[in-house]
């Protein structure tokens, strides 16, 4: 439902943030992670996640879309709710929870609180290869796209695609066509090679 939500950061605790954004003010659960990389900043940019239940609508907020991806895959696995996501989070950084994942780390992943061995073996048996498939560059904020194959490249990993194979096929366009195409005319020869 929101995307984000940008505006004044006009109270911030380690559970929590409230963002004044059009004269509303977001109650937003965040982690440790996030908390920290606010700093002391006056206004901020929070990516969020809406949870609804029977009883409660919750916000969670990321200080960027990697921490909240990240989050959309921990709380994907049977047993690991909103809270334990976020609590995993504030645990140990995003990239130590990928990289834990994809190495079957699993002596990592149970000193998290409220994560036993059988959620440490759930979470690498259904995330290990998922994550693989993004790479590691993943976590990382996506850039602005300042060149038309960045563009095309964030656009099909939107699109579901693995980064590198993502990324040869459009080597082959621009190798093929060069570099004078647009985004769409780039995307469309792209998805024929995939």
């Amino acid at each position: 439902m929101f995307d984000y939500i940008d505006g004044k950061l006009t109270f911030k605790c380690p559970a929590y943030i409230v963002v004044e954004a059009g004269g509303i003010g977001y109650h937003i659960n965040i982690s440790l992670n996030t908390y920290s990389l606010l700093a002391d900043q006056e206004r901020c940019k929070v990516y969020t996640w809406l949870h609804i239940k029977e009883d409660a609508h919750t916000l969670y907020g990321f200080a960027d879309e990697g921490e909240r991806r990240l989050f959309l895959h921990l709380i994907s696995v049977s047993g690991i709710g909103p809270n334990t996501g976020r609590m995993m989070l504030s645990s140990i950084t995003p990239n130590e929870i990928q990289a834990a994942i994809v190495n079957g780390d699993l002596p990592l992943i149970q000193r998290i609180k409220g994560i036993g061995a059988k959620s440490a073996q759930r979470l690498v048996l259904e995330l290990q290869d998922k994550l693989k498939k993004e790479g590691t560059g993943s976590l990382i904020a996506a850039p602005l796209n300042t060149t038309v194959r960045e563009e095309s490249l964030s656009a099909l990993m939107m699109l579901g695609f693995a980064k590198q194979p993502a990324e040869k096929a459009l080597d082959q366009v621009v190798k093929n066509n060069g570099t004078d195409l647009t985004v769409e005319q780039m995307i469309k020869i792209a998805l024929k090679n995939l």
